[in-house]
């Protein structure tokens, strides 16, 4: 099946092990030797302001050999333009894992209000393996970067063969390096980070999996945590096959939610006047889509093509024309033009529309970077993985049954089912962490039983939930959130509230969205099979 685009605009939005590092060395500071080399900094480019400047730093790969081969870590900042404010550095990190977060001091000072800006330095930060620092290929093809792979009895064994190609490629292709591809040891990064700009403590605002990255470091380095945000969360007792599976739990709410927010308007979208009526409206296109593929444009959109774009039932407003073009492209419809109502329900389907053609293209071959990435860090952060592939087919055919949007995608079979085991074990959340946590209501990606899972681990911390809130990221990335205010208060005064906060946002139209969209919009994980 073709590997998709990014949904929606708004949509854009992985056993024990024995470590065999010591408990000393897993949690050592950067030796001094190369921690303190001041970074040399320059302007990161002719086309980018002056202010935006750019510097490598050496990092070991195997911080238990710290003499040993270095890698290099970019990094970037935009300083405080009012030192008489300035507090210190805040770390940026835009999820993945795999992600790129170099241009991120750009893109967060143009959305910042100017009394958090004040504050901190901006730093950005390629991640190990990631663009500009060492980066790592597996050299896969553009099928092989796809992980939505639905359970079917007769595909199974091919499934089996993409996982176990995926970790022989990784492995012949990078193998001396992927074992140290590791969230504890990106952690380790940013206390390498710390040191060479002469900072006694960092602030850190991470998102997706960056919240997972920043909660391993207030365990790791507790005495150099200061102002964390932690937004939309990676709930550490699900990492990773977890948090792969837990896409397919809470996308039967998010379905079932939309059921009934199209049914209460059944006279603008002809979907069903009932949320069982909208439902089975669906399960019949997708069923048709089996059988007979729908053309959209010059492609062929199977029911299992649908089901994966599991994502944009987070968002009614955009999941109704959505569904409804698709139908209206299965019955041979033209698309629906605008209609000048109050509620333009005509533009909205044109656009879900055209939106059908984008979701649906096969994308150009892409580097397979953020894949690779994604996988060593997927598959070396914890053993717990099953390593038969019968348990994984088992657990497709169960979650199938009982979650049948996504369950067989989740749990169907993934690379680190062959993947070399881990040289550290998972993370334990038993330190007390005073940072705050950020979640949206409705978010695809990290859903919100998730961020919860991540305020429940770190005691100490307080959540702020914007009820109503859809999409994944929430502060700097939704100018009317209700979190807004909390978070930059914190990031101002480093008080955390008394107690957590709850908050209401009111649930964007697909035009208010749009329009609130930034200019240059984070570069959070847009795909469907990222954090």
């Amino acid at each position: 099946m073709k590997r998709f685009a990014p949904l929606l605009a708004a949509a854009g939005l992985v056993a024990t092990t024995v470590p065999l590092l010591s408990a000393t060395q897993a949690s050592a500071a950067p030796a001094p030797d190369y921690g303190a080399r001041k970074p040399a900094w320059h302007r990161c480019g002719a086309d980018t302001p002056a202010s935006y400047e750019c510097a490598t730093i050496k990092v070991p790969l195997d911080y238990s050999r710290p003499q040993g081969r270095k890698l290099d870590l970019a990094i970037s900042r935009i300083k405080s333009g009012n030192p008489a404010k300035r507090h210190g550095v805040l770390l940026l990190n835009p999820g993945g894992p795999g992600g790129s977060g170099l241009d991120l001091p750009l893109l967060t000072a143009e959305a910042m209000p100017k009394e958090v800006r004040d504050q901190f330095d901006l730093v950005g930060f390629d991640p190990r393996g990631v663009g500009q620092s060492s980066p790592i290929s597996c050299g896969l093809t553009d099928a092989e970067q796809n992980m939505d792979r639905p359970y079917r009895k007769a595909t199974f064994g091919a499934d089996v063969a993409w996982a176990r190609t995926v970790a022989d490629k990784c492995r012949e292709k990078a193998g001396a390096v992927l074992p140290h591809i590791t969230t504890r040891n990106t952690a380790r990064d940013l206390d390498a980070i710390r040191a060479a700009l002469g900072e006694r403590k960092i602030s850190y605002l991470g998102y997706s999996y960056g919240t997972y990255l920043g909660a391993v470091y207030t365990q790791m380095f507790p005495n150099r945590t200061d102002r964390f945000v932690l937004d939309s969360g990676v709930d550490p007792q699900r990492i990773w096959r977890g948090m792969i599976q837990v896409w397919a739990t809470e996308a039967e709410p998010a379905f079932k939610r939309w059921t009934e927010w199209t049914a209460q308007r059944s006279g603008e979208f002809q979907l069903g006047d009932s949320p069982e009526a909208v439902s089975q409206t669906f399960w019949a296109l997708v069923a048709r889509a089996d059988k007979d593929p729908i053309v959209v444009d010059d492609m062929k959109v199977t029911g299992d093509d649908i089901r994966a774009a599991r994502g944009v039932f987070f968002y009614p407003a955009q999941a109704a024309p959505f569904v409804k073009s698709l139908k209206d492209a299965a019955d041979g419809k033209a698309p629906a033009t605008g209609t000048g109502t109050a509620t333009d329900t005509g533009t909205a389907t044109a656009t879900a529309t055209a939106e059908l053609k984008r979701v649906f293209q096969k994308p150009e071959p892409a580097s397979d970077n953020g894949t690779a990435v994604f996988w060593s860090v997927v598959c070396g952060d914890t053993g717990a993985w099953p390593r038969d592939p019968e348990q994984y087919r088992r657990d497709a055919v169960k979650d199938k049954a009982a979650y049948p949007l996504y369950g067989d995608f989740a749990s169907n079979i993934k690379p680190c089912a062959f993947w070399q085991r881990p040289v550290e074990a998972a993370t334990p959340m038993k330190t007390r962490a005073n940072v705050m946590t950020v979640q949206n209501e409705w978010d695809s990606q990290t859903p919100l039983t998730s961020g919860q899972g991540l305020h429940r681990a770190l005691k100490g911390s307080r959540m702020v939930l914007a009820q109503g809130g859809e999409g994944h990221g929430v502060y700097l990335s939704d100018p009317n959130s209700c979190a807004n205010a909390p978070v930059s208060a914190y990031l101002t005064t480093g008080k955390l509230p008394a107690g957590d906060v709850t908050c209401r946002t009111q649930p964007g139209t697909a035009e208010r969205r749009a329009s609130q969209t930034p200019q240059k919009p984070l570069p959070l994980p847009s795909v469907p099979g990222r954090f």
